[in-house]
């Protein structure tokens, strides 16, 4: 039986959530003492540390005349097959079905022309499923990536239950949750750093991120108004994307600039996060609700929608308060009754912070590992 692994990872390496995971996934296993090899088109942003247990193989996408669009996916299976090859992998990790899974499905069939056989654990997000999934002319590819790995993890119960309503799936899939590392956070107010933003009898209000439309943007600026007008308090709001101008100027026509700082995209969000009292995030979908948790692993309330995984991890009137999608008269009463009753603040504070913990890296990270040794067993 082995005792370590050659672990391959393929994710995207932007700020979103599948990317966080996948890289502390990777991390984590490397200080057990596996051999982790990072595949993507760039470093992913998490990467930041020097271990001789952690490898970066960058996919490069050069321009060829013959084609219109650059082939990423034809990159990354012949990218996929030369790691695996020459790296001896023994396991293949990839984060969304397409294009990472069909790739890696690409890659497994010519790697058996080898005599490799390099076993494929697929993790379903979300996007890959309830955005690309509706979308009819990727359905055929989703399913059969879903089919022919080797295993398949979604990362909420919801988002299992709706890969298996909407596709023709023929295999188990697993529920693994995502996870944070619990060191990370709660970590001790500075005074002077939290002076910042806001004065000592202000409350601070935290939204993060990309700021796209399924993220309702407008909802967290139409919150913070209602709210604004009645109690002393802040708004800080972290990331950026498509619809950051449209909340700057909602803002000035409001006339809340004054109390609504935009810190853009910040590696270190749980610095921020410790100074924080109430998290909103009024998304129209959230497969688990990544940034949730992060929020109440800082002692951190949160008013949210009770749409995909987010009833999972916010639990309602226990850890904060659950709302209809758009029912933004009801999330603002909700923070506002937060404000006002600083000992219920402070006790969901307390549960939200009790709560995360059983969603902490060492609860998670034995459940992937268990699933790797029984693919490379087999």
């Amino acid at each position: 039986m082995l005792d370590s692994l050659k672990i391959g990872i393929v994710c995207y390496p932007t700020y979103g959530g599948s990317g966080v995971v996948a890289t502390e996934l990777g991390i984590a296993f490397a200080e057990k003492g596996h051999e982790v090899h990072f595949i993507s088109y760039d470093q992913p942003f998490r990467l930041d540390l020097f271990s001789d247990k952690v490898y970066y193989h960058e996919v490069n996408i050069p321009s060829y005349p013959l084609f219109e669009y650059p082939p990423y996916e034809l990159n990354l299976t012949s990218k996929l097959v030369d790691v695996a090859i020459h790296e001896k992998l023994d396991i293949l990790h990839v984060h969304y079905a397409i294009p990472h899974a069909s790739a890696a499905i690409n890659a497994k069939q010519i790697l058996s022309t080898y005599g490799i056989n390099l076993p494929i654990i697929t993790t379903l997000h979300g996007t890959d499923i309830t955005l690309l999934g509706t979308d009819k002319s990727f359905k055929p590819v989703i399913e059969y990536a879903i089919n022919s790995s080797d295993a398949v993890t979604t990362v909420s119960e919801n988002l299992k239950e709706i890969t298996l309503e909407n596709f023709n799936i023929k295999r188990s899939i697993d529920y693994v949750p995502n996870f944070i590392d619990m060191k990370l956070y709660n970590k001790e107010i500075d005074g002077n750093f939290r002076s910042r933003y806001a004065c000592d009898d202000e409350f601070i209000i935290t939204h993060i991120s990309n700021f796209r439309k399924v993220k309702r943007i407008r909802d967290v600026i139409t919150i913070f108004s209602n709210i604004n007008k009645s109690h002393n308090c802040k708004l800080l709001m972290i990331g950026d994307g498509p619809d950051r101008l449209m909340a700057e100027q909602m803002c000035r026509k409001l006339e809340i600039s004054g109390s609504v700082k935009f810190l853009g995209k910040l590696k270190l969000i749980e610095n921020i996060l410790s100074l924080a009292d109430v998290f909103v995030l009024p998304s129209e979908t959230e497969s688990f609700g990544l940034v949730a948790l992060e929020a109440m692993a800082s002692k951190v309330a949160v008013i949210s929608t009770d749409s995909g995984g987010l009833p999972e991890v916010n639990i309602d009137g226990h850890t904060g308060y659950l709302s209809k999608v758009g029912d933004v008269d009801k999330m603002s009463s909700d923070l506002s009754n937060l404000l006002s009753n600083p000992e219920l603040l402070n006790t969901m504070k307390s549960n939200a912070f009790e709560h995360a913990k059983s969603f902490d890296l060492p609860n998670i990270l034995p459940m992937y590992e268990d699933i790797y040794f029984k693919l490379c067993q087999k």
